[in-house]
């Protein structure tokens, strides 16, 4: 006796054909995708990111001097007091920590922007559970995969000097930018980086195909997840400014 069919096809395309494919037809992966499922996905994705980041620490490592640097000269400026011992000690704690945030900053970034993904769906009126914008921001995560590996490439080639910062790498107006420029306005060039705004798009995309909504609204959550998610460091230049 045959088994019967429901009219129901399972869709067994497997995680490895997602990463691929969210590169290529984001809306097919978000569309099998829809209900929500995505600790196997941020897992692989943590991993990944983990893995690549101790592979490419030594064109990685220039790009971070250069960050450190730069911070811990805001830090002297703003506390004369510090002594060179003070400096050099917290420096060696930012780099100590660095070499967990592959690991760390993965799953809060995706916590956090699923949960301005699902916030900004519910005012704009493309709601979706709570899962399935997890879900969404787990997938558009995944080209923050090759900007990794885009980055270390450049740090292994470009020479140490011209590696000022974080943006001396970036693919967006930030990169060419002098990195003394008003803060705000690095800070606001920087979060319009190839990388990031392609994030976005993914974001406005997931949204748009899991709550059924046209793309135009999707894209206005999206933007409006970007804004808030650039508030902080706009605080923070504003501070340094």
């Amino acid at each position: 006796m045959t088994e019967a069919t429901s009219g129901t096809v399972v869709d067994k395309t497997g995680i490895w054909e997602d990463f691929v494919d969210i590169f290529v037809q984001p809306r097919a992966v978000f569309e099998r995708r829809r209900d929500g499922q995505f600790g196997l996905a941020l897992l692989l994705l943590v991993l990944i990111s983990a893995i690549l980041f101790f592979a490419l620490r030594n064109g990685l490592a220039p790009i971070m001097d250069a960050e450190m640097s730069k911070q811990a000269a805001a830090m002297a400026a703003n506390n004369q007091n510090l002594t060179a011992e003070q400096l050099a000690g917290a420096k060696s704690a930012m780099e100590k920590f660095a070499m967990f945030g592959s690991v760390i900053f993965v799953p809060i970034g995706v916590l956090i922007t699923g949960v301005l993904l699902w916030v900004a769906g519910r005012i704009f009126d493309a709601k979706v559970a709570f899962a399935a914008a997890m879900m969404i921001s787990t997938y558009s995560q995944i080209p923050k995969i090759a900007e990794m590996v885009v980055s270390a490439v450049q740090g292994l080639f470009l020479q140490p000097e011209a590696i000022t910062s974080r943006y001396s790498v970036s693919i967006g107006i930030a990169r060419f930018l002098d990195p003394d420029a008003n803060p705000v306005l690095l800070t606001i060039a920087g979060g319009l980086d190839l990388f990031t705004i392609w994030l976005f798009v993914l974001l406005a995309i997931g949204l748009s195909v899991v709550a059924r909504v046209p793309l135009a609204r999707a894209g206005i959550a999206a933007a409006a997840v970007w804004i808030v998610t650039i508030l902080p460091a706009l605080f923070g230049a504003i501070r340094q400014g």
